[in-house]
């Protein structure tokens, strides 16, 4: 175990490294992951089998929503079944903004060990009602229990800035980053080879979410003995939270301007204070922006370049593994004097990505908008996550974490929906054009962004 670093803030300080919590929660999340994102490529043949075998009746009215929304933005109905996966994960997005911080600040007072098994448990038993997924109405009740037990991302973050200091935190945020990107590269595989496999023989539509979902169900289920047998905690009794919250309002949970200001979180002084915010802020509109314009790349490539859904897949697949390369290889070794520039360097590669992707007839061009988008992705999120870790005592860092995947939660939930209605009614070249300049908002804040020493680095007890 690593002796403890002095920047701990006079509250019994982080661990300089700890190489088994780290890998610990990096198996961990990779196997919600894996569980997670199997049902991405199966989505459309789902919503085949819902839209004749739906018993509820929800299906058809959510559809013709949907459909009303394509057809008021100009979109071709035949991406209704995308746009109707949107809204899903949309609704997935916002269950994630609500509970992120609660999950956080809980793991604060009760530690993060028992909060993060309950959290895998909801996940794994959404995945139970999403065995018995027999109607629409039952598949959206698996997806919304699913998202309200979503707190292992944030509360990974947590472990991660318990058992690191100031020096190493980057190198394990990097390595949760890892876990995503493979996570998003073989899960959507796994997905694929059960709609290949169980799609077409016996058994029918009732297999084809059946299937997965009994994987799902494995993996979960593994993820918890795991955790349960593997984790040690990573916040002694002496380092936690006092008392449960009880000067927190219920506003300081869900109001987006509260959470803006991370008011569950009491930093040191006024100057940490607003550098906290400043940092989310930027967090916010990057994740805002970014996840607009990515859930619109489904829609550009079909139009543009008639992708098929394979061609697609690729795309995915080169985009995830270099960012799996980029994070494992160089995120990792960031040191930490220059989190903030390489962050800034992250965000401006959004600008030219943006410019190539809407104005590329080709796939040279194409493909290079690609390559800066993925390495954009790669350095931002570990980097700022990072940055944001500094602030904050020992007794909140699971509200800092928390607040903050909530923040890119919402952003994750807004976005692809200004960014679609953007799409259709003007155009590819528009939208991400639009998106370059807008992006320069974030840029520039994080260009003005001046952290404060890291000599005092932990909030006052209340």
């Amino acid at each position: 175990m690593a002796k403890p670093d002095s920047n701990g803030g006079g509250d019994g300080g982080p661990q300089a490294y700890s190489r088994r919590h780290i890998w610990v929660v990096f198996v961990s999340l990779l196997l919600d992951l894996l569980s997670f994102t199997m049902i991405l490529p199966l989505l459309p043949s789902l919503l085949d089998y819902y839209e004749s075998h739906d018993t509820s009746g929800a299906y058809p009215l959510v559809v013709s929503r949907v459909r009303e929304f394509g057809a008021a933005i100009g979109a071709p109905d035949r991406f209704t079944p995308v746009l109707l996966g949107g809204l899903l994960g949309s609704l997935f997005s916002l269950l994630q903004f609500l509970t992120a911080p609660v999950s956080g600040r809980l793991s604060d007072v009760y530690g993060r060990r028992p909060v993060l098994l309950l959290s895998l448990v909801g996940i794994a038993a959404s995945y139970v009602l999403w065995y018995r997924a027999s109607s629409f109405l039952v598949f959206v009740a698996a997806r919304v229990a699913g998202g309200l037990s979503k707190g292992n991302v944030n509360l990974s973050s947590a472990i991660v800035t318990d058992v690191t200091d100031v020096e190493s935190r980057g190198r394990g945020m990097a390595w949760l980053g890892v876990a995503f990107s493979v996570g998003f590269i073989v899960g959507p595989i796994m997905g694929a080879a059960f709609a290949a496999g169980f799609g077409r023989g016996g058994g029918g539509g009732a297999t084809l979410y059946q299937a997965p979902a009994m994987l799902a169900i494995a993996l979960s289920s593994l993820n918890v003995l795991f955790v349960y047998l593997a984790l040690p905690e990573s916040l002694p009794a002496e380092r936690r939270r006092r008392r449960a919250g009880t000067d927190d309002s219920l506003l300081d949970y869900i109001s987006p301007a509260a959470l803006l200001k991370f008011r569950l979180v009491r930093c040191a002084d006024a100057t940490q204070q607003a550098a906290l915010r400043h940092i989310g802020l930027v967090y916010f509109l990057y994740l805002f922006i970014f996840s607009g314009v990515e859930f619109t790349l489904t829609f550009h490539c079909h139009t543009r370049f008639a992708y098929t859904s394979m061609q697609q897949g690729y795309m995915f697949l080169y985009m995830g593994a270099l960012m799996a390369v980029v994070q494992g290889g160089y995120v990792r070794r960031i040191p930490e004097q220059r989190m903030e520039r390489t962050a800034l360097v992250g965000v401006g590669l959004l600008l030219p990505s943006f410019v190539a992707v809407a104005l590329s007839y080709s796939q040279l061009g194409l493909y290079a908008g690609f390559t800066l988008y993925a390495l954009s992705t790669a350095v931002c999120v570990p980097c700022l996550s990072t940055i944001a870790a500094r602030y904050g005592g020992a007794h909140q860092k699971g509200a800092v974490t928390g607040v903050f995947r909530s923040l890119g939660a919402l952003a994750r939930a807004l976005g692809p929906v200004l960014f679609s209605t953007v799409f259709w009614l003007t155009g590819a070249t528009v939208c991400y054009c639009a998106a370059a300049v807008v992006m320069i908002v974030p840029l520039m804040l994080l260009a003005r962004f001046r952290p404060p020493s890291t000599a005092a680095t932990a909030a006052k007890d209340d």
